[in-house]
């Protein structure tokens, strides 16, 4: 069994770290709004005065809203308390790169380049900004906004380099509070069922369609954890049995538990997620295969046995076993009974690393 469950976890490893900071890029404002537009202008030897789209600097934050055919309007500032898209965490003028690349007649950079100017202008400058703060494999990725066409015809080389949260498809999602004070753990919350894709991403999917995962509880490992960074070992000692109950509060009891035949499973954080902002984790059920990966599940394990398949087939036939002491004990003013020993609790599953940021969209 150790062998087995050694394979499963690296398995989710290996699945995960193909996704970690992929992150998304190349997002361009669109003309039809604008983020309280400069009274001034920007200057520099190479272009030629032109209206900056934006005024936002680093701590500002920026929304927009999403059509349903994808196209983005409304671009415009907003408190970070409250919701928003994006957090700008630095301003770079792309008219003072050392080349003549982005002069007056340059179009605009395409997606391949706009993820080499986020490695290149994005990537130090959002960590000088978050002091250092931040976790690639996190729920945040980086990404820069560029100007829309006709300010970028019209000489404005504003680039915003800034922090979001994508959803599966990568489209920026509504947050608020600033990233240096959330969580950044990617975690899920409990009902939903997680599906890895061919792309090695996770997403929420309608628990009556294949998955991997089914989640059963949000942990906050600070409050456990309060006054050191734990070790993978450390989280897996305390989630063991936080996560074996949270199956049990889950499904009712630990005999659905056991019916079921679904096993606790957990996520943990690396101490340099941790460092990085990363505090909680998930407990969850899941089936594994003989040759150590996951099973696909389809349905929902609160619908009970009758209602879940495992690789397409009903769940394995689970023996008949003694009652559990608790059992005993609640029905003895009924039916008194010799005590039985009771069995030993099924081993919960290693830890997984945090799911990894979704696939670069494409604007």
């Amino acid at each position: 069994m150790a062998s087995k469950q050694t394979a499963l976890r690296a398995f989710l490893i290996a699945t995960l770290a193909g996704t970690v900071g992929a992150g998304t890029y190349g997002l361009t404002a669109d003309s039809s709004g604008s983020a309280n537009p400069a009274d001034g202008s920007s200057t520099s030897s190479s272009v030629a005065e032109a209206a900056s789209f934006t005024t936002a600097d680093a701590g500002s934050c920026l929304t927009w809203q999403v059509a349903e055919d994808g196209t983005h309007t409304n671009f415009e500032q907003a408190d970070c308390a409250g919701e928003h898209r994006f957090e700008v965490a630095a301003r770079e003028d792309l008219a003072t790169y050392p080349t003549s690349e982005f002069g007056p007649e340059a179009p605009l950079p395409n997606q391949t380049r706009q993820a080499q100017l986020r490695e290149e202008l994005c990537g130090a400058a959002t960590l000088r900004y978050l002091d250092g703060k931040y976790d690639p494999n996190g729920r945040y990725s980086i990404a820069p906004i560029l100007p829309p066409a006709d300010a970028w015809q019209n000489g404005d080389r504003t680039m915003l380099c800034g922090l979001q949260e994508t959803d599966s498809n990568g489209e920026p999602v509504l947050t608020s509070g600033r990233v240096a004070e959330a969580d950044q753990a990617r975690v899920f919350e409990a009902g939903e069922c997680v599906a890895i894709d061919a792309a090695n991403s996770l997403s929420v999917v309608p628990c009556d369609k294949p998955h991997q995962l089914e989640i059963t509880s949000r942990v906050n490992l600070a409050k456990h954890f309060a006054d050191h960074t734990p070790s993978v070992e450390e989280q897996d000692k305390y989630l063991g049995d936080v996560c074996t109950q949270a199956a049990q509060d889950y499904l009712g009891s630990e005999e659905a538990l056991y019916q079921i035949a679904l096993r606790p499973f957990w996520t943990s954080q690396t101490p340099a997620a941790w460092e990085g902002g990363s505090r909680s984790a998930n407990c969850a059920l899941m089936f594994s295969r003989p040759e150590g990966q996951f099973a696909n599940l389809t349905g929902s394990a609160t619908q009970g046995r009758e209602h879940l398949l495992i690789d397409d087939a009903p769940p394995p036939a689970r023996p008949e076993r003694r009652p559990l002491r608790s059992e005993q004990q609640a029905n003895q003013s009924q039916a008194p009974a010799p005590e039985a020993p009771a069995p030993a609790p099924e081993a919960p599953a290693p830890e997984a690393p945090a799911p990894a940021p979704a696939a670069p969209v494409q604007f």
